[in-house]
C-alpha cells in the first residue's frame, strides 16, 4: 500500500544563499558555502526527487507516478500532467537580495519553452528586522517609462516595496515583477517550472568576476505592467484549523497551526495532499495503525489514495498544505 512518502532534499549553492535552512529548518546541506534553496519535491527534469523512506526508497517521483498514478497524485492530476508532478516545492534562504525578476505565463512559456509558466506563492518563515521584499509595480507604468528606469538603474523607484515579519504571504502570479530581499527565509509553493526572465541583480558579480546574465527583452512581453493592488494575502490567524492563504487553479494553500489532534478528510479532494514542516514536529496516524513522523524542516507527500488521516502534533506545529482543488483543462 502507498504511504506518506518524503524524499531527498535537493539542495542548490546560490550566490545570495546563508544558512538559515541549517540552522532555522535543521537541514543537513552539507559544505555548500551558500545553500539559497532546498528542493523539497520536485519533477523539474535534471532534478527530480527521489524517495527517502518506505519500500520506494530510491525511486524517482516520476518512476512512482508512472506506477501508481491517480492512486498517488489524484486522477484528474495524473489525466492532465501524466508522469511529471505539476509542483514544484522549495525553501529558500536569501541572505542577500536575489534579481529583480518575472515568470512567464502557460501561453508565453509554452511558445518560447514548451513548458509551463510559473504562478508561485511565497509563506515568509522567518525575517530579519526591517527585511523587505518586491512585488509588482507601486503605480501602471507604459513600457517606454519602464526601460528608462531600467537604463538608468532607478527601477526599484515604480517598485512596490513591503516590509515583512514571520508569517505574512504573498501570491506572485505569473507576470508579477518580484524580488526577495536579504535577511528572509521563506517556503515557496509553484508551477513545476524552473524558467526566469531575470531583469536586474543590482550590478552583482559572481564569484568569477562576471555580470549574471539579463533577460531584458524577453522579461518585457512577460510582464504585467499594472499596478500591484493588494501584494500580501490577508488572512485570520486561528488554531487547530485550517486557514486558506492562498487559492488559484494551480494550487491551495492552508495554515495548519495546531496544538491538538487534527482529524483530515480528503474524500471530496482528488489530489494529493503536501503537508511543509515550519515549526514543531508531528505525527500522521493513518491506515491501520500505521504512523509517520514528521520533523522541523521536512515535507512529506500524501498519496491521493489516502483519505483520512489524523495529524498528532507533539506538542504543537506549523504546517503548510497544500493540493489541487481543481484541475481545468
Amino acid at each position: 500500500m502507498l504511504y506518506p512518502l518524503k524524499f531527498k532534499p535537493i539542495y542548490k549553492d546560490k550566490i545570495w544563499g546563508g544558512e538559515k535552512i541549517k540552522t532555522v529548518l535543521k537541514k543537513d546541506f552539507g559544505a555548500l558555502p551558500n545553500c539559497g534553496e532546498s528542493w523539497e519535491i520536485s519533477s523539474v527534469k535534471g532534478n527530480v526527487s527521489v524517495v527517502a523512506n518506505g519500500f520506494l526508497k530510491g525511486n524517482t517521483l516520476s518512476e512512482i507516478i508512472e506506477i501508481y498514478m491517480g492512486d498517488l497524485v489524484g486522477e484528474k492530476v495524473y489525466e492532465k500532467f501524466g508522469v511529471e508532478f505539476p509542483l514544484l516545492i522549495k525553501y529558500i534562504d536569501a541572505s542577500d537580495v536575489l534579481s529583480i525578476q518575472v515568470h512567464p505565463n502557460n501561453e508565453l512559456a509554452k511558445e518560447r519553452h514548451n513548458a509551463y509558466g510559473k504562478t508561485e506563492m511565497w509563506y515568509v518563515i522567518q525575517a530579519d528586522k526591517g527585511a523587505e521584499l518586491i512585488s509588482g509595480f507601486n503605480r501602471t507604468i507604459k513600457k517606454e517609462e519602464y526601460l528608462e528606469h531600467l537604463e538608468n538603474k532607478t527601477l526599484k523607484n515604480i517598485l512596490n516595496v513591503e516590509k515583512v515579519k514571520s508569517g505574512d504571504v504573498f501570491f506572485i502570479p505569473a507576470g508579477r515583477v518580484h524580488a526577495i530581499g536579504a535577511g528572509i527565509l521563506l517556503a515557496e509553493i509553484q508551477q513545476t517550472s524552473d524558467i526566469t526572465y531575470r531583469i536586474y541583480d543590482w550590478d552583482r558579480l559572481d564569484n568569477k568576476g562576471n555580470l549574471r546574465e539579463l533577460h531584458t527583452l524577453l522579461a518585457l512581453d512577460a510582464l504585467d505592467f499594472k499596478l500591484c493592488k493588494y501584494p500580501q494575502q490577508v488572512y485570520k490567524k486561528q488554531i487547530n484549523e485550517p486557514v486558506n492563504i492562498a487559492e488559484c487553479k494551480y494550487f491551495t494553500t492552508n495554515l495548519l497551526n495546531l496544538n491538538l489532534l487534527l482529524q483530515k478528510d480528503y474524500n471530496n479532494i482528488d489530489s494529493f495532499i503536501i503537508y511543509l514542516c515550519l515549526e514543531g514536529c508531528f505525527a500522521i496516524n493513518y491506515g491501520n495503525n500505521k504512523k509517520e513522523n514528521v520533523n522541523t524542516g521536512e515535507t512529506v507527500l500524501i498519496p491521493a489514495l489516502i483519505k483520512e488521516l489524523i495529524i498528532e502534533p507533539s506538542p504543537s506545529a506549523k504546517i503548510l498544505e497544500v493540493y489541487i482543488k481543481m484541475v481545468n483543462g
